[in-house]
């Protein structure tokens, strides 16, 4: 289940038109939600609430199996649409296997003008947590500085952990500031850090093949109305040219490279994604060519499952990682992951799954579409999700299993970590999330 303050900042990347889901960092993003979901541990509570629609507030504490808690504000420039806990959409507040949308060039903010001057400011969030009572903080800052830039600085702060007992346990100092510059053209995504504390050097990017989205249609549409003389109906959005067989997709090649000017040491790692089209996200599966007659039907989108594929290889580790993710049917998901160590000839697969449970009913559609085969009222069933549990099995013996639904007015998180080849402690974990937060 996402923090509150999670909640809050994917909001605010979606309000001011910027695509979390380009940058390399979420390369596996898809199988990561089915494989390596967060199982809660003891009893943890939290509360939160919108005063109005720039300032928020959110309370937590954990209850088992030690007692401490945390106060966070977050402030934004921006209205931010939140709903409270018993309306928000329950998919937002989860981790879940999806087909991101094609990548886009980010859209600058609308100008404003007074008296020959313009007095419109970029957008910003700031962010800050407090632990009771160790008194750690942590701190977050973010702004756009231009339409395809955007810039964060992190924080944290213990001021009660000696730096000399901290690095003696590997944990690295109590204090840190990152910087982090991410620049987003669509194509290329690039993110650039520097971490204060091990004076270490990072630079990651990514970039996708084919077409973006319609911000650079404009530099495409000669070379589409040249093409769609030759092709009848309706064309994809980022269709290329006609596959027999196989699944239909784009690909996207990235990369990283860090280097610690303290410990005097790089490294450096790669990754390939593949996914399916059409886009699992509206507005729309396919645009009307020139070319199309005025009474060609539509057609619906390829009877093809959503699909990711991922690899990662990391060179001076030797470490290898492949995934295969896919929906299944409308409510079940698959994953799957080998990782391998040319090195050390360790590996590990893993298997994972998430099913959504649903009302007993579900509410038809008020206007039927030539789509409705292929996509079943997704947009309707929006907010007949109740649940959905979650699955993972891997080669280390190790079993979780997580549902996270909605009670009334209250989400709920429920799960289990357990090693059946231990007969002394079978259960290695089990904890309940609560949260609830309203707006207003």
């Amino acid at each position: 289940m996402h923090p509150f303050a999670s909640y809050v900042l994917r909001s605010y990347y979606k309000q001011t038109g910027w695509n979390e889901d380009n940058l390399y960092a979420n390369l596996t993003r898809s199988s990561n939600a089915l494989l390596d979901f967060s199982v809660p541990r003891g009893l943890h509570f939290s509360i939160s609430k919108s005063p109005n629609s720039l300032f928020k507030t959110t309370y937590s504490m954990n209850a088992l199996p030690s007692l401490n808690g945390s106060v966070g504000y977050i402030f934004t420039s921006c209205n931010l649409d939140v709903k409270g806990s018993g309306d928000v959409r329950f998919k937002d507040m989860v981790d879940r296997f999806k087909v991101f949308d094609q990548p886009r060039k980010p859209e600058g903010k609308e100008e404003e003008w007074l008296a020959g001057e313009r007095v419109d400011t970029r957008d910003y969030l700031l962010y800050g947590r407090i632990y009771v009572p160790t008194g750690r903080l942590d701190a977050l800052y973010s702004t756009r500085i231009t339409p395809t830039l955007q810039g964060m600085v992190a924080a944290i702060s213990d001021p009660r952990a000696p730096i000399s007992y901290e690095k003696s346990k590997g944990h690295g100092p109590a204090s840190n500031i990152m910087f982090s510059l991410q620049q987003d053209t669509g194509k290329w995504c690039t993110e650039y850090t520097w971490s204060a504390e091990d004076g270490m050097w990072g630079v990651r990017s990514l970039y996708n093949f084919g077409r973006v989205g319609p911000s650079a249609e404009n530099d495409g549409d000669k070379a589409g109305h040249a093409s769609s003389g030759r092709r009848s109906g309706l064309k994809r959005v980022d269709e290329e040219e006609a596959m027999e067989g196989g699944l239909k997709g784009r690909i996207s090649i990235g990369g990283e490279f860090y280097f610690s000017a303290k410990e005097k040491s790089a490294g450096v790692s790669t990754g390939i994604r593949f996914t399916t089209v059409p886009d699992a996200t509206p507005p729309s599966f396919q645009v009307p060519s020139s070319s199309s007659p005025a009474g060609t039907a539509p057609r619906g989108p390829p009877s093809q499952p959503p699909t990711t594929i991922t690899a990662l290889f990391n060179p001076m580790l030797g470490h290898i990682s492949g995934a295969y993710a896919a929906r299944v049917s409308r409510d079940l998901s698959l994953a799957s992951r080998f990782d391998f160590n040319v090195y050390s000839y360790e590996s590990e697969w893993s298997v994972g799954a998430e099913w959504w449970q649903r009302r007993g009913k579900v509410r038809p559609s008020p206007v039927p579409t030539d789509d409705d085969d292929s996509q079943p009222s997704i947009a309707e069933l929006a907010d007949e999700v109740q649940g959905v549990v979650k699955a993972k099995v891997s080669t280390t013996t190790d079993i979780a299993l997580l549902w996270e639904g909605r009670l009334r007015n209250v989400l709920v998180s429920l799960g289990v970590v357990s090693n059946l080849s231990s007969r002394s402690k079978p259960i290695k974990s089990i904890g309940l999330e609560l949260s609830y937060f309203s707006s207003g």
